[in-house]
């Protein structure tokens, strides 16, 4: 707890990040950002279709049109946050030579849009409110 709490303070304060370990090759920071870029469009898309699910499917019934969408809202949240955690803890490790840290999260986030996606196929199988 206490090292996501000192994550959490180098998300706004990002110089304090320079002051550990020895700067790294370019490429490598340049590479966690691109990283870091890919998981925020994740996320972008994860909530552009909670939104989509909820505004274009009028059809479907009142809890599986919410559900769906705020499972799909969920993820993206959590896939934003955990883009700026993955980019300071990677950042991090590079300049002190660590291993660059594991994580279950793309598990976990695959696992929701599988079962997301799943709902949604049984939905349409099965059909709309009538």
């Amino acid at each position: 707890m206490i090292e996501f709490v000192r994550n959490l303070r180098l998300w706004f304060g990002p110089e304090e990040v320079r002051q550990e370990g020895a700067t790294p090759d370019y490429r490598f920071s340049l590479a966690n950002e691109r990283t870091f870029l890919a998981w925020l469009r994740t996320a972008l898309a994860l909530i552009g279709g909670g939104f989509a699910v909820d505004q274009f499917l009028p059809d479907l019934r009142w809890g599986w049109r919410v559900g769906l969408a705020l499972a799909l809202l969920a993820a993206g949240v959590l896939c934003s946050l955990r883009a700026v955690n993955h980019w300071v803890r990677c950042e991090r490790a590079m300049r002190r030579g660590d291993d660059l840290p594991v994580s279950r999260f793309p598990a976990l986030l695959s696992l929701v849009v599988a079962v997301v996606a799943l709902v949604m196929v049984v939905v349409v199988l099965v059909g709309w409110e009538g």
